[in-house]
């Protein structure tokens, strides 16, 4: 099992049309009939580049990531993972393709009574039937990568959450898997631990060829560290996608609001409600 190993990838400038490792082909998603979160989006993932997804809460980011899991089904179109249709009711399809990726949840999703050796070594053995011998060279690795080696032998409760979000990530990427998502990798973090983090993403996804799928809030980061970017609205409605510098010079005046962070524009701050007299009883609804 290969450590350090770059793929074989095409040359020249991004292509979002050409050979995408993911597509979300017109995907309409609710998790109940009254709200609907995703409505015919369409995307496509190119292979072997970091694509950041940026939007406010509740636009569906991290639902995102669970169709492309397969831990829901599309109400309608379909999620597409290197060729093949995503079916949540093919068990043994759903196995074989998580096995090809890799997930660091926004708040870790440690196991609290494993070391930190274990946690990362937890998927090799679950998987893998490879040696104990050869799964602690693995695990070492992983944690060296992530600056984290030194750190193999204490409990998740004796590390920072920093630090456990890097152990997060070396346990993400402990099978090599093609496609790395990670869900808000940048959340909670203080602004050192939040550069290494990003730095690691980048790195990470440059050494081994993975495709690299980042859902998150945090404009400075994602921009520093990605090839495309995608920004959604509630809905899961596409405001723009492109080029980092070419979101950070648009004009659109609802792109430009979040992307420097304006506090009015376009996206209101309050969820849709009646006047606030009304729910106080000083008028009638109209």
């Amino acid at each position: 099992m290969a450590v350090l190993g770059r793929r074989n990838r095409p040359p020249g400038p991004l292509r979002l049309n050409a050979d995408p490792l993911i597509e979300i082909d017109h995907v309409t998603f609710g998790y109940d009939a009254s709200r609907v979160i995703l409505s015919d989006l369409s995307l496509r993932f190119p292979r072997g580049k970091v694509t950041a997804v940026l939007g406010g809460s509740g636009c569906g980011k991290t639902t995102l990531l669970r169709l492309i899991g397969g831990v829901h089904a599309a109400d309608s179109g379909r999620v597409v993972f290197d060729g093949e249709v995503v079916n949540t009711r093919d068990r043994p399809q759903l196995y074989r393709l998580r096995r090809r990726l890799g997930m660091l949840f926004q708040f870790g999703a440690l196991f609290t009574d494993l070391s930190v050796f274990d946690n990362v070594a937890f998927p090799l053995r679950e998987m893998t039937d490879l040696p104990e011998s050869l799964i602690r060279d693995i695990v070492l690795m992983k944690l060296n990568a992530v600056g984290l080696r030194g750190a193999q032998a204490l409990k998740i409760s004796e590390v920072s959450g920093g630090m456990a979000r890097r152990i997060a990530l070396a346990r993400a990427i402990a099978l090599d898997p093609e496609l790395i998502m990670y869900d808000e990798p940048f959340a909670g973090l203080d602004l050192i631990s939040m550069g290494v983090a990003a730095k690691l993403i980048r790195t990470l996804n440059d050494i081994t060829g993975a495709t690299s799928l980042v859902i998150s809030h945090d404009v400075p980061e994602c921009m520093a560290i990605s090839d495309h970017v995608v920004l959604l609205a509630t809905g899961g409605r596409i405001v723009a996608q492109g080029t980092p510098a070419e979101l950070m010079a648009s004009n659109d005046p609802e792109t430009r609001q979040f992307v420097r962070g304006e506090p009015d524009g376009p996206v209101k701050f309050h969820y849709p409600a009646p006047a606030i007299a009304v729910d106080f009883g000083l008028e009638s609804a109209r």
